[in-house]
């Protein structure tokens, strides 16, 4: 069982952190991260999640705008993220 992603409790403030189920939720956490999250954030979500399903869920999102769906294939191929 991997450990769940190290990421901000206030991203998810409307669930309950003690109870949140991170593959569950999988899409709002992507999602939340994407829009919000600092550097660790992403790193920690690439961890978990991986780049192909991330990649998935950002391509596929109704709630992410256009310039998001574009930057998170650029960010998980550049330096900054390997790091």
């Amino acid at each position: 069982m991997k450990a769940p992603p190290n990421i901000r409790r206030h991203l998810l403030w409307e669930y309950q952190w003690e109870t949140v189920d991170f593959d569950q939720l999988s899409v709002v956490v992507i999602e939340r991260i994407i829009e919000r999250g600092t550097m660790e954030e992403w790193k920690e979500m690439l961890r978990y999640y991986g780049k192909e399903w991330i990649l998935d869920i950002a391509e596929k999102s109704t709630r992410l705008d256009e310039k998001n769906k574009q930057f998170t294939p650029l960010f998980l191929e550049s330096e900054f993220i390997l790091d």
